[in-house]
């Protein structure tokens, strides 16, 4: 397969076995230009991606809008803290009127679940979700997975556990799709209170004790808690919380085998993970990052190809 099913990357669920390993075979290629001493190539020179951000972020966005001018596209960043949105208008309008400066590509970030879904029905372009409230953030669970992928050789068969905050993580939903549709086992560890109701219907066991979770598996993926996403408060403290769930280099040191440990950041030093665990030869957070601009890239290159036909 040389193409992409999709014409859109709304969520993982859309996707299939072959689009991830098509991704990942392009990631690799993109990969090999991000290291050399000149590290654009041309393939989207024709291209106007417009990316839109109705919520804040940092590191997507870069990636994001690194990846695009790798590949050599014409970019154009909109947020809506200082934009029309605060006056009302509607989603529809801000995307239509951003379209008719003729963009062919939209990465969009909204705190509403479904928003991506919503906009592919009304307009021609192609969209990417960045991340749809505590829904999906597709191009996160990606680069996760490639990255396990390169540190171990192969996502299939692997035990992996994701904990901490299931409940308001879109990156642990995309999460479990990427994996389970690649053969990876997968446990959830965290607070009861911050698990979602409908979780093992995702075929995924709940595994409440840290310490059996990290002795079953090959890779922990360490997720923030996300305060800004708590209207009440789901655990006692943050100290609790980091007593129960926060792993330190005397619990990984103290597991008969060696872990890889990751992180979709940005990183609360010492609450789900410590600085001497985050810096160790065992996290593969940088990488992730690193991995995140080649897989990124792949991700726009292959539905760019698809606007061209």
């Amino acid at each position: 397969m040389s193409e992409l099913s999709v014409k859109h990357l709304l969520g993982i669920k859309y996707i299939t076995k072959e689009d991830i390993e098509l991704i990942f075979q392009t990631a690799d290629n993109f990969k090999e230009v991000i290291n050399r001493p000149i590290k654009k190539v041309p393939s989207l020179r024709d291209i106007t991606i417009a990316n839109l951000f109705f919520e804040n972020s940092t590191r997507t966005k870069l990636s994001f809008e690194l990846a695009e001018k790798r590949l050599s596209a014409d970019v154009i960043n909109f947020s809506a803290a200082a934009s029309s949105v605060k006056k009302g208008e509607t989603l529809i309008d801000t995307v239509n009127n951003i379209l008719s400066m003729k963009v062919d590509m939209v990465v969009m970030r909204h705190p509403n679940p479904g928003a991506g879904v919503f906009l592919s029905k009304h307009i021609n372009a192609s969209i990417v979700n960045a991340g749809d409230g505590a829904h999906e953030h597709p191009t996160q669970a990606l680069l996760d997975s490639y990255s396990i992928r390169e540190r171990l050789g192969d996502v299939g068969g692997k035990n992996v556990v994701i904990v901490g905050d299931i409940l308001h993580s879109r990156v642990a939903l995309s999460n479990i799709y990427a994996l389970k549709l690649q053969g990876a086992n997968v446990k959830v560890c965290g607070p009861k209170t911050l698990m979602p109701k409908y979780i093992e219907s995702l075929g995924v066991e709940v595994e409440l004790d840290l310490r059996k979770a990290l002795e079953w598996c090959d890779v922990a993926n360490m997720l923030r808690v996300q305060n800004e996403r708590m209207d009440i408060s789901y655990f006692p403290s943050t100290r609790e919380y980091t007593q129960q769930y926060g792993v330190d280099k005397a619990l990984l040191n103290s597991l008969d085998k060696e872990i890889v440990i990751m992180h979709p950041g940005p990183i609360n030093r010492g609450v789900e993970i410590t600085s001497d665990v985050a810096d160790s030869d065992q996290a593969i957070i940088l990488n992730q990052v690193e991995n995140g601009v080649a897989v990124r890239m792949a991700v726009l290159y292959l539905l760019a190809s698809k606007i061209k036909q």
